[in-house]
This record gives structure tokens, sequence and C-alpha cells, in this order.
């Protein structure tokens, strides 16, 4: 119960969704997901760390240099979100 309400707090705010769904385009360095997110470096490798817990992403060390790439998993829920940020959008439109 505690990890279930813990996960949906992480997606019910911007900067995660914003991180989850930047990694759809393909695996990257935490340092440019930062950037593309408009997000301090600690904060994008702390949600980052959140995500590996709860197997939405994999990372890939490459010298000195993490790559964090989507899981399975990841990718579906990417994908999800991806399509309920366009649905909410579209109604967003609508009502305007």
């Amino acid at each position: 119960m505690v990890k279930e309400k813990n996960i949906s707090k992480l997606f019910l705010r911007m900067k995660p969704v914003k991180l989850l769904t930047a990694l759809k385009s393909g695996p990257k360095y935490a340092t440019i997901l930062s950037k593309e997110v408009d997000c301090t470096y600690s904060h994008t490798v702390k949600v980052l760390d959140q995500f590996k817990i709860y197997g939405l992403v994999d990372f890939e060390k490459k010298g000195r240099i993490k790559i964090i790439k989507l899981t399975e998993d990841g990718q579906e829920l990417a994908h999800s979100i991806e399509g309920s940020m366009m649905k909410l959008s579209k109604l967003k439109e609508k009502s305007s």
C-alpha cells in the first residue's frame, strides 16, 4: 500500500512525467534529461533513482557516465502517460 501511494504521488507531478516521456525517444544522459525538462541535475537523478526502484529505467555505465533507458514497463507507462496528456490537452482546448 505504501509503495502504491508513493508511485501515484510520483506521477501526479509534471517533472517526473516529463522525464519519463523524454526517455521515449531513446537512451540519454541525466545531464541531457535535466536540461530538456528544465530541472536541476540533483532532482533529475533523485527521480531517476525512484524510476529504477519501480523498474521503469535501467542505467548503463559507460566510463564515468550513466546512460538511462526505459525498460519495457517504462516504455508502456511513458506511452500511456503521453496518451493521457494528449487527451487532457484536447479537453482543455474544448473548454476554451
